[in-house]
Protein backbone atom coordinates (compact mmCIF):
# COMPACT_ATOMS: atom_id res chain seq x y z
CA UNK A 1 0.00 0.00 0.00
CA UNK A 2 1.69 3.18 -1.17
CA UNK A 3 0.41 6.66 -0.40
CA UNK A 4 1.13 9.74 -2.46
CA UNK A 5 3.05 12.69 -1.13
CA UNK A 6 1.21 14.32 1.77
CA UNK A 7 2.09 17.56 3.44
CA UNK A 8 1.16 18.47 7.00
CA UNK A 9 2.88 21.76 7.82
CA UNK A 10 2.85 22.62 11.48
CA UNK A 11 2.87 26.37 10.83
CA UNK A 12 -0.11 28.54 9.99
CA UNK A 13 0.20 30.42 6.70
CA UNK A 14 -1.96 33.55 6.42
CA UNK A 15 -3.35 34.92 3.17
CA UNK A 16 -3.01 38.60 2.34
CA UNK A 17 -5.50 40.27 -0.03
CA UNK A 18 -6.68 36.86 -1.29
CA UNK A 19 -8.89 37.88 -4.20
CA UNK A 20 -7.07 39.47 -7.09
CA UNK A 21 -10.31 40.34 -8.84
CA UNK A 22 -13.62 40.64 -7.03
CA UNK A 23 -15.40 40.06 -10.34
CA UNK A 24 -13.92 36.57 -10.78
CA UNK A 25 -16.71 34.60 -12.42
CA UNK A 26 -18.13 31.49 -10.82
CA UNK A 27 -18.14 28.28 -12.86
CA UNK A 28 -21.40 27.79 -14.69
CA UNK A 29 -23.74 26.04 -12.24
CA UNK A 30 -24.13 22.29 -12.39
CA UNK A 31 -27.61 20.77 -12.07
CA UNK A 32 -27.98 20.69 -8.32
CA UNK A 33 -31.29 19.04 -7.51
CA UNK A 34 -30.87 17.28 -4.13
CA UNK A 35 -32.00 13.99 -5.68
CA UNK A 36 -28.89 13.98 -7.88
CA UNK A 37 -26.55 13.78 -4.89
CA UNK A 38 -25.63 10.64 -3.00
CA UNK A 39 -24.30 12.77 -0.14
CA UNK A 40 -24.62 16.40 0.97
CA UNK A 41 -23.16 17.07 4.41
CA UNK A 42 -21.86 20.13 6.27
CA UNK A 43 -18.24 20.40 7.33
CA UNK A 44 -16.07 22.46 9.66
CA UNK A 45 -12.79 24.09 8.68
CA UNK A 46 -9.81 24.22 11.05
CA UNK A 47 -6.56 25.70 9.76
CA UNK A 48 -7.86 25.22 6.23
CA UNK A 49 -8.60 21.52 6.63
CA UNK A 50 -12.06 19.99 6.24
CA UNK A 51 -13.64 18.02 9.08
CA UNK A 52 -16.81 15.93 8.80
CA UNK A 53 -18.67 13.33 10.86
CA UNK A 54 -18.19 9.69 9.85
CA UNK A 55 -19.38 6.32 11.08
CA UNK A 56 -16.87 3.48 11.52
CA UNK A 57 -18.05 -0.12 11.82
CA UNK A 58 -21.54 1.20 12.57
CA UNK A 59 -20.33 3.34 15.47
CA UNK A 60 -19.81 7.05 15.85
CA UNK A 61 -19.97 9.77 14.79
CA UNK A 62 -16.22 10.25 14.69
CA UNK A 63 -14.41 13.34 13.46
CA UNK A 64 -12.58 12.71 10.18
CA UNK A 65 -10.58 15.04 7.96
CA UNK A 66 -11.08 14.99 4.18
CA UNK A 67 -7.69 14.93 2.45
CA UNK A 68 -7.42 14.76 -1.34
CA UNK A 69 -3.64 14.51 -0.99
CA UNK A 70 -3.93 11.11 0.72
CA UNK A 71 -4.08 7.97 -1.40
CA UNK A 72 -6.33 4.92 -0.91
CA UNK A 73 -9.58 5.13 1.07
CA UNK A 74 -8.49 6.55 4.39
CA UNK A 75 -6.46 6.51 7.58
CA UNK A 76 -7.27 5.59 11.18
CA UNK A 77 -5.79 7.47 14.09
CA UNK A 78 -4.35 5.29 16.86
CA UNK A 79 -7.00 6.73 19.20
CA UNK A 80 -9.74 5.24 17.00
CA UNK A 81 -7.96 1.87 16.84
CA UNK A 82 -7.80 1.79 20.62
CA UNK A 83 -11.38 2.98 21.14
CA UNK A 84 -12.89 0.38 18.79
CA UNK A 85 -10.50 -2.40 19.78
CA UNK A 86 -9.24 -2.84 16.23
CA UNK A 87 -6.44 -5.28 15.52
CA UNK A 88 -3.28 -4.36 13.68
CA UNK A 89 -2.70 -6.07 10.33
CA UNK A 90 0.53 -6.61 8.42
CA UNK A 91 2.68 -3.56 7.85
CA UNK A 92 2.68 -1.75 4.51
CA UNK A 93 5.11 0.60 2.80
CA UNK A 94 4.13 4.27 2.87
CA UNK A 95 5.82 6.89 0.69
CA UNK A 96 5.57 10.67 1.05
CA UNK A 97 7.41 11.23 -2.23
CA UNK A 98 10.77 11.69 -0.54
CA UNK A 99 11.07 8.77 1.85
CA UNK A 100 9.38 5.38 2.28
CA UNK A 101 8.68 3.79 5.63
CA UNK A 102 6.92 0.69 6.95
CA UNK A 103 3.65 1.58 8.73
CA UNK A 104 0.95 -0.30 10.62
CA UNK A 105 -2.41 -1.04 9.02
CA UNK A 106 -5.80 -2.04 10.38
CA UNK A 107 -9.08 -3.29 8.94
CA UNK A 108 -12.33 -1.34 8.88
CA UNK A 109 -15.51 -3.30 8.25
CA UNK A 110 -17.21 -0.11 7.09
CA UNK A 111 -16.60 3.62 6.76
CA UNK A 112 -19.63 5.82 6.10
CA UNK A 113 -20.40 9.48 5.41
CA UNK A 114 -24.14 10.09 5.31
CA UNK A 115 -25.53 7.52 2.85
CA UNK A 116 -22.15 6.80 1.23
CA UNK A 117 -20.49 3.72 2.69
CA UNK A 118 -17.35 1.78 1.77
CA UNK A 119 -16.70 -1.67 3.21
CA UNK A 120 -13.81 -4.05 3.85
CA UNK A 121 -11.03 -1.45 3.94
CA UNK A 122 -7.41 -1.89 4.94
CA UNK A 123 -6.10 1.51 6.08
CA UNK A 124 -2.89 2.93 7.47
CA UNK A 125 -2.98 3.73 11.17
CA UNK A 126 -0.78 6.35 12.79
CA UNK A 127 -0.73 8.72 15.73
CA UNK A 128 -1.93 11.91 14.04
CA UNK A 129 -3.89 13.68 16.75
CA UNK A 130 -1.33 13.86 19.55
CA UNK A 131 0.75 16.18 17.35
CA UNK A 132 -2.17 18.52 16.69
CA UNK A 133 -3.88 21.25 18.63
CA UNK A 134 -7.07 20.01 20.36
CA UNK A 135 -9.35 21.78 17.89
CA UNK A 136 -7.60 20.00 15.00
CA UNK A 137 -7.63 16.50 16.51
CA UNK A 138 -9.18 13.74 14.41
CA UNK A 139 -10.15 10.09 14.53
CA UNK A 140 -9.16 9.42 10.94
CA UNK A 141 -8.85 10.68 7.39
CA UNK A 142 -11.12 10.23 4.37
CA UNK A 143 -8.78 9.89 1.38
CA UNK A 144 -9.37 10.39 -2.33
CA UNK A 145 -10.30 6.81 -3.33
CA UNK A 146 -13.37 7.10 -1.11
CA UNK A 147 -14.81 9.42 -3.80
CA UNK A 148 -13.32 7.71 -6.88
CA UNK A 149 -16.60 6.67 -8.55
CA UNK A 150 -18.33 10.05 -8.68
CA UNK A 151 -18.07 13.83 -8.58
CA UNK A 152 -16.83 15.34 -5.32
CA UNK A 153 -17.77 18.97 -4.67
CA UNK A 154 -16.07 20.79 -1.79
CA UNK A 155 -17.83 24.13 -1.34
CA UNK A 156 -15.56 25.91 1.11
CA UNK A 157 -17.44 29.24 1.45
CA UNK A 158 -20.73 27.43 2.19
CA UNK A 159 -19.02 24.61 4.15
CA UNK A 160 -20.82 21.86 2.29
CA UNK A 161 -19.42 18.60 0.87
CA UNK A 162 -21.44 16.91 -1.88
CA UNK A 163 -20.92 13.71 -3.85
CA UNK A 164 -22.81 12.53 -6.92
CA UNK A 165 -22.50 9.53 -9.20
CA UNK A 166 -24.94 11.06 -11.72
CA UNK A 167 -23.14 14.40 -12.19
CA UNK A 168 -19.78 14.68 -13.92
CA UNK A 169 -17.05 16.98 -15.15
CA UNK A 170 -16.60 16.59 -18.92
CA UNK A 171 -14.08 18.11 -21.33
CA UNK A 172 -16.72 20.70 -22.28
CA UNK A 173 -17.60 21.51 -18.65
CA UNK A 174 -16.84 25.23 -18.11
CA UNK A 175 -13.62 25.70 -16.17
CA UNK A 176 -12.67 22.00 -15.96
CA UNK A 177 -9.00 21.06 -16.12
CA UNK A 178 -7.60 17.63 -17.07
CA UNK A 179 -5.02 15.83 -14.95
CA UNK A 180 -2.91 12.71 -15.36
CA UNK A 181 -1.53 12.26 -11.85
CA UNK A 182 -3.91 13.23 -9.00
CA UNK A 183 -4.45 16.16 -8.78
CA UNK A 184 -1.80 17.97 -10.82
CA UNK A 185 -3.14 20.77 -13.00
CA UNK A 186 -1.70 23.87 -14.71
CA UNK A 187 -1.10 26.84 -12.42
CA UNK A 188 0.19 30.19 -13.65
CA UNK A 189 2.33 32.33 -11.34
CA UNK A 190 2.92 35.67 -12.99
CA UNK A 191 3.99 34.73 -16.51
CA UNK A 192 5.19 31.20 -15.62
CA UNK A 193 2.90 28.19 -16.00
CA UNK A 194 3.78 24.99 -14.15
CA UNK A 195 2.03 21.90 -12.82
CA UNK A 196 0.61 22.26 -9.32
CA UNK A 197 -0.61 19.60 -6.90
CA UNK A 198 -4.01 20.42 -5.33
CA UNK A 199 -4.01 19.09 -1.75
CA UNK A 200 -6.85 19.88 0.66
CA UNK A 201 -4.91 18.23 3.49
CA UNK A 202 -1.98 20.67 3.41
CA UNK A 203 -2.45 23.60 5.79
CA UNK A 204 -0.51 26.09 3.65
CA UNK A 205 -1.37 28.33 0.70
CA UNK A 206 1.49 27.43 -1.66
CA UNK A 207 4.79 25.57 -1.42
CA UNK A 208 7.33 26.34 -4.15
CA UNK A 209 10.60 24.56 -4.88
CA UNK A 210 13.51 26.99 -4.58
CA UNK A 211 14.17 26.85 -8.32
CA UNK A 212 10.56 27.77 -9.15
CA UNK A 213 10.57 30.56 -6.55
CA UNK A 214 13.58 32.14 -8.23
CA UNK A 215 12.08 31.60 -11.69
CA UNK A 216 8.97 33.64 -10.83
CA UNK A 217 11.05 36.46 -9.40
CA UNK A 218 10.86 35.58 -5.71
CA UNK A 219 13.36 37.29 -3.44
CA UNK A 220 14.50 37.46 0.17
CA UNK A 221 12.89 34.36 1.72
CA UNK A 222 13.08 34.24 5.51
CA UNK A 223 13.92 30.99 7.27
CA UNK A 224 10.83 29.38 8.85
CA UNK A 225 10.02 26.31 10.92
CA UNK A 226 10.33 22.93 9.21
CA UNK A 227 7.50 21.40 7.25
CA UNK A 228 6.35 17.89 8.07
CA UNK A 229 5.58 15.25 5.45
CA UNK A 230 4.33 11.80 6.35
CA UNK A 231 7.88 10.45 6.77
CA UNK A 232 10.13 13.48 6.31
CA UNK A 233 11.00 16.84 7.84
CA UNK A 234 11.86 19.50 5.25
CA UNK A 235 13.49 22.88 5.71
CA UNK A 236 11.37 25.79 4.52
CA UNK A 237 11.54 29.54 4.18
CA UNK A 238 8.73 32.08 4.15
CA UNK A 239 8.23 34.74 1.50
CA UNK A 240 5.58 36.88 -0.17
CA UNK A 241 4.72 36.72 -3.87
CA UNK A 242 2.44 39.13 -5.67
CA UNK A 243 1.59 36.63 -8.42
CA UNK A 244 -1.06 36.56 -9.63
CA UNK A 245 -1.61 32.85 -9.01
CA UNK A 246 -4.09 31.72 -11.68
CA UNK A 247 -5.83 28.37 -11.34
CA UNK A 248 -8.45 27.69 -13.97
CA UNK A 249 -11.00 30.51 -13.68
CA UNK A 250 -9.87 31.94 -10.34
CA UNK A 251 -6.83 33.82 -9.15
CA UNK A 252 -5.11 35.06 -6.00
CA UNK A 253 -2.57 37.79 -5.34
CA UNK A 254 -0.14 38.78 -2.60
CA UNK A 255 0.34 35.31 -1.18
CA UNK A 256 2.58 34.29 1.68
CA UNK A 257 4.28 31.13 0.42
CA UNK A 258 6.65 28.48 1.66
CA UNK A 259 9.89 27.82 -0.22
CA UNK A 260 11.86 24.57 -0.03
CA UNK A 261 15.09 23.35 -1.59
CA UNK A 262 13.99 19.71 -1.21
CA UNK A 263 10.26 19.68 -1.96
CA UNK A 264 10.05 18.72 -5.65
CA UNK A 265 6.83 20.34 -6.95
CA UNK A 266 4.44 23.25 -6.62
CA UNK A 267 1.82 22.52 -3.99
CA UNK A 268 -1.53 24.33 -3.80
CA UNK A 269 -2.81 23.82 -0.27
CA UNK A 270 -5.96 24.35 1.73
CA UNK A 271 -5.23 27.98 2.62
CA UNK A 272 -5.46 28.85 -1.06
CA UNK A 273 -8.33 26.51 -1.95
CA UNK A 274 -10.54 27.45 1.01
CA UNK A 275 -11.85 30.55 -0.79
CA UNK A 276 -13.39 28.51 -3.60
CA UNK A 277 -15.53 25.59 -4.67
CA UNK A 278 -13.39 22.61 -5.68
CA UNK A 279 -14.82 19.90 -7.97
CA UNK A 280 -13.01 16.60 -8.55
CA UNK A 281 -14.14 13.85 -10.93
CA UNK A 282 -11.76 10.89 -10.86
CA UNK A 283 -13.74 9.04 -13.55
CA UNK A 284 -13.03 11.68 -16.19
CA UNK A 285 -9.76 12.79 -14.54
CA UNK A 286 -10.80 16.43 -14.38
CA UNK A 287 -10.99 19.09 -11.69
CA UNK A 288 -12.41 22.60 -11.50
CA UNK A 289 -11.79 25.42 -9.04
CA UNK A 290 -14.59 27.98 -9.03
CA UNK A 291 -15.75 31.07 -7.22
CA UNK A 292 -18.58 29.79 -5.02
CA UNK A 293 -22.00 31.41 -5.14
CA UNK A 294 -23.61 32.21 -1.77
CA UNK A 295 -25.60 29.36 -0.29
CA UNK A 296 -29.34 29.37 0.24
Amino acid sequence: MNSCRRVLFTCIVCLASPFANAATAACDPLPAAPARFDVQVPFDVVDGRIYIDAQVNGQGPFRFAVDTGASDFGRADTSLVKRLGLKLDAQALNSDGLNTRAVDTTHLTSLRIGRLMRTNLQVITRDYSSKMKPEAALSGIIAREFFADGLLIIDYPNKRLSFSRSLSLRPDSPGSLPYTKPFRVPVRIGQVTVEGNLDTGANVAFVLPQTLFERVGGKDPVRAEAGTLANTKIDTARASLKGPFVLGRVQLENQEVRVSETYPELLVGAHALQHFKVLIDQRSKRVAVCAAAPGP
